[in-house]
């Protein structure tokens, strides 16, 4: 997508009949790490930290010119509404502080001076032992297509380490980081040098074997398929980071499900359905209630459902595709098939009051969703199996007896969960974690934060920075 306020620094500043070829890819590779040898290596870790913190600032601010073009042409590139855009932005730059910066470079290093001398935390030095952190030569990423937040962080940790970088961004999703990257180049011009964006689409094997030929160092983000392709292909002198495909859910105990508390809970898991159009690895697919509450769990879908209207209002989803509402509308037809047949069997044996929002009332499967719309979806459930949702803000809310009940309906993605969203009292919170943990899964959070994850998290319970480097130990 042309940006015409916008030199043409990178390649992927390109118009769309600029044909790439694999040595133009390796010439830019092969500058970039030039670039970098002559001027990134000198900065020190504070200076970068600086930069970045100052240009997160300006990414705040309403009237920055960079945001403005990412709420207007990135939202109508990613089919996000500018409200759920800001909000996402926003979640991420505010996570770039001067102390979040310090803190995830303590947290992975254990010294932030690692990447500019021979140091240790006074553990290490106890045994004489410096460390030296180095980053790659040339970090290459083949970034995700859903979210821009993934690649933005990546982009950041690739600064701090003063590597040279080249991302390979996808084609419906290349705006955002090109204009984080001209945001940089703005600040600093030989910065921008240092970087490289380009986009191509699937199956150009000859680019991206001139990247990867050229890079020390490879995330890639995407499906299984596509980072198993990347996998066969990646030569011995590059190291491979892969992220595939994660999704998540949440777990809602008894206790929260008291009048008040009720209502609090359902407006933060609607804030999380909400988030980025339930994009991503982090996004809920499931709401597993306990059936134990004051309320029962077909209640709560009745409170989400308002909350979701609610959410609508104030941060329009944003059209889709024909085959995004096509799936949507043939998901909601099936459940709401379901619940008018459950609805017919039990006409004389139960009554169920009518919300604002009901489709189709019954006792094991309830529908609500927006009116003339596919904007949002709750679907209840009897039957507590796993299933996953088809996005956009449609979730799916199912009892359980326990915690312990819903993992063992959750075995199914066992191995592949990201994130569990926890309500749940002060008191059982910890071994409610433990749990999860033992499990298998990497992050627990609260309800409402699922799509904002602090800046040193441990993605798939890696950690980003740590994985990146190389050390060098110096024992004395």
């Amino acid at each position: 997508m042309q940006l015409p306020t916008l030199p043409n620094l990178f390649l992927a500043d390109l118009p769309p009949e600029a044909a790439l070829t694999p040595a133009l890819v390796r010439d830019a590779c092969i500058s970039v790490k030039r670039n970098r040898a002559q001027w990134l290596l000198r900065r020190r870790t504070q200076e970068m930290v600086d930069l970045v913190a100052y240009n997160a600032d300006r990414w705040l601010q309403p009237d920055f010119s960079f945001r403005r073009l990412a709420l207007q042409v990135g939202s109508t590139e990613m089919g996000f509404s500018p409200p759920t855009m800001a909000r996402g932005l926003d979640a991420f730059f505010r996570q770039l502080t001067h102390d979040h910066l310090q803190g995830w470079l303590v947290q992975d290093l254990g010294e932030a001076r690692r990447l500019d001398e021979f140091a240790a935390p006074p553990s290490e030095l106890r045994h004489g032992r410096l460390a030296l952190a180095r980053g790659p030569e040339l970090l290459a990423q083949v970034a995700a297509g859903n979210l821009p937040s993934s690649t933005l962080l990546l982009m950041v940790a690739g600064l701090l380490l003063r590597s040279g970088q080249f991302i390979k961004c996808s084609q419906h999703a290349s705006v955002i980081p090109r204009l984080f990257a001209h945001s940089l180049a703005e600040l600093e011009p030989k910065l921008g040098s240092c970087l490289e964006l380009a986009t191509w689409p699937g199956g150009h094997v000859d680019l991206e074997s001139a990247l990867f030929g050229e890079a020390d160092c490879l995330v890639a983000h995407g499906g299984n398929d596509t980072v198993e392709d990347i996998q066969r292909r990646v030569p011995s002198t590059c190291r491979l980071l892969s992220y595939g495909h994660r999704l998540s859910f949440a777990f809602i105990g008894a206790e929260m499900l008291g009048t008040y508390l009720a209502r609090k809970v359902a407006e933060r898991a609607a804030h999380d359905v909400a988030a980025w159009n339930q994009q991503g690895c982090l996004s809920p697919h499931v709401l597993y209630v306990e059936d134990s509450g004051t309320l029962a769990p077909d209640g709560f879908a009745a409170l989400l459902a308002e909350a979701l209207a609610k959410q609508e209002t104030l941060e329009p989803r944003g059209p889709l595709s024909p085959s995004e509402s096509a799936s949507i509308d043939q998901r909601r037809g099936l459940h709401q098939l379901r619940a008018a047949h459950h609805q017919a069997l039990h006409r004389d044996a139960i009554t169920v009051p009518r919300g604002p929002f009901f489709e189709a009332p019954s006792a094991e499967t309830q529908v609500w969703a927006s009116d003339g719309s596919t904007a949002w979806t709750v679907v209840y459930e009897a039957d507590p199996s796993f299933r996953s949702s088809c996005l956009n803000r449609f979730i799916y809310v199912k009892p359980c007896r326990n915690l312990g009940d819903a993992l063992r309906r959750a075995e199914v993605v066992r191995g592949q969960v990201s994130t569990v969203g926890l309500a749940a009292s002060e008191g059982r919170a910890q071994e409610l974690a433990l749990d999860l943990a033992r499990w298998g899964v990497s992050r627990v959070c609260p309800l409402g934060r699922m799509q904002e994850p602090p800046l040193a998290w441990r993605h798939d319970g890696r950690p980003a920075l740590g994985e990146l480097v190389r050390w060098t130990d110096w024992e004395q």
